[in-house]
């Protein structure tokens, strides 16, 4: 016995408010099966309706599909329960201290905006919905921020917008006002992290994937109900009520093969009970017979008075296999030099770490909810070898 997937146009503004009743009805399960679409986007649809195939049946229980944003060009849907969906978010709640009114700045038909109105749902409030369509603008955060309902507030951002708010001061404060900043999507650089708490902004860091319903790891801790474990090769895997049941129309995915649990492409290591991510596995570089790991280069470099962000990936290269290579957008006004970067990482990583290339960009290419897109980075950059 199935249902059927029926696609949900998600507007952007303000209109997104008009899909409040559909997801009322799927978490409750008395509504279809969704997958969200962006509504006006007429060439993403279609690529989504071609891989995932709305208006045929689908199995009973799930109720939401989200495409996800991984780094091949074939999106995959996965499958959520309501039940998951509403343990999500009553564990968010439970975590932030209660539940509350929700902002929300991300594109509604990824998992991390797809959330925020879900969990205004189950807390019976009313979204403020800021337009993204033509990206992300934090001079109107004041305003925005100033007709959310009390007695808590929260928002959810993705690091690239965290670095536009603290450029604009009005923006910073009010964001400060907010009860929490769910802050996912991509690793934050702790240098980010700390200018926000310089400004008095609350951000609570959160892991996790469409796979899992959003963020189930905050600040290095699993919310109630979640599960976490590292396998023998640093890999981490997620389990708990959370969990989709697979991807649409691939039965036998390996990244479900244990029951009961999701292989992340994402290595890691918990720490006195916290969770570090370290990198993906599956963006590792391969230089000189030597492994590196991007994130922890990117790490090193935002340190560096000259990067405002940075993105590290590879290249090939005919003696050593890959070469390690930079795009940064540098500090308005610097140039740093790729010797000068070199020495920095050579501080603190093994010098075969160190960019052999640098590329200066006025912004990053990203794929999904803010993930820095490498392998256009390194499609771009190839072809210039």
């Amino acid at each position: 016995m199935s249902s059927v997937l029926q696609a949900l146009p998600v507007p952007t503004g303000e209109a997104a408010a008009a899909i409040l009743p559909s997801l009322e009805r799927m978490l409750a399960g008395t509504g279809p099966a969704l997958l969200p679409v962006p509504a006006g986007d007429a060439r993403e649809t279609a690529r989504l309706a071609d891989a995932l195939r709305p208006g045929e049946p689908i199995a009973d229980g799930v109720a939401l599909v989200v495409a996800t944003s991984g780094t091949t060009g074939v999106p995959k849907g996965a499958q959520l329960s309501a039940a998951g969906l509403r343990a999500s978010g009553t564990a968010t709640h439970a975590r932030l201290g209660g539940p509350g009114s929700w902002l929300l700045t991300l594109p509604a038909h990824h998992i991390a905006g797809m959330q925020v109105l879900l969990r205004a749902v189950l807390a019976g409030t009313d979204p403020v919905v800021v337009d993204v369509s033509a990206g992300f603008d934090p001079t109107v955060l004041p305003d925005a921020i100033a007709r959310m309902s009390g007695p808590r507030r929260y928002t959810s951002l993705v690091p690239t917008q965290l670095v536009k708010v603290l450029h604009d001061p009005r923006a910073a404060a009010a964001l400060a006002e907010l009860d929490a900043v769910l802050l996912g999507g991509a690793a934050t650089p702790a240098p980010l992290l700390a200018r926000a708490g310089a400004a008095g902004i609350t951000v609570v860091r959160t892991y996790g994937m469409s796979e899992t319903c959003g963020g189930c790891v905050y600040d290095g801790t699993p919310l109630d109900g979640v599960r976490l474990r590292i396998d023998d090769d640093s890999r981490v895997l997620l389990g708990g009520p959370t969990l989709a049941s697979g991807y649409r129309g691939l039965p036998e995915h390996p990244a479900f093969a244990e029951p009961g649990w999701f292989r992340t492409d994402d290595a890691g290591v918990v720490e006195d009970g916290v969770l570090r991510i370290l990198g993906r596995l599956d963006e590792a570089i391969s230089t000189g017979g030597l492994t590196v790991v991007p994130q922890v280069v990117e790490a090193a470099l935002v340190t560096h008075p000259d990067v405002a962000e940075v993105a590290v990936f590879a290249v090939p290269d005919t003696r050593l296999g890959q070469r390690v290579v930079a795009a940064i957008i540098p500090v308005a006004g610097q140039a740093p030099t790729l010797d000068a970067l070199r020495e920095h990482v050579a501080r603190t990583l093994d010098p075969t770490a160190a960019p052999r290339e640098l590329h200066l960009l006025d912004a990053l290419p990203v794929r999904g909810p803010g993930k820095v897109d490498r392998r256009a980075l390194t499609a771009l950059f190839s072809s210039e070898t």
